[in-house]
């Protein structure tokens, strides 16, 4: 069975120092620790790095390896994860998703 990877980059409406860790700290509360979840991650843009290849066009990143489609599938209507947009939506200009298959663990 293989593993889903949600990849989610988050532009903010005001691209600080505050609001970005604010917003890394909110992934963390509401979604780390997710059952299903074999890897999280949540962090900020690398400021440095800027190839012309590097998609600079985000602030946070967020990184969610589920064990399987139905653990991404109940996380997706899990009230904590409900909760964290409700709360951060309006702070956000655009949010890009990229869900892929990777061999199961």
């Amino acid at each position: 069975m293989p593993n889903i990877v949600h990849n989610v980059y988050f532009t903010l409406n005001e691209s600080t120092p505050a609001t970005k860790q604010a917003l890394v700290a909110s992934c963390d509360k509401y979604l780390n620790d997710h059952p299903g979840v074999i890897y999280y991650s949540a962090g900020t843009l690398v400021e440095s790095l800027a190839r012309p290849v590097n998609d600079r066009g985000f602030d946070v990143s967020l990184h969610v390896v589920f064990k399987s489609l139905a653990d991404h599938d109940a996380y997706q209507v899990h009230p904590r994860h409900l909760q964290f947009i409700a709360e951060n939506k309006p702070t956000w200009k655009q949010v890009r998703v990229f869900d892929s298959e990777i061999a199961g663990t």
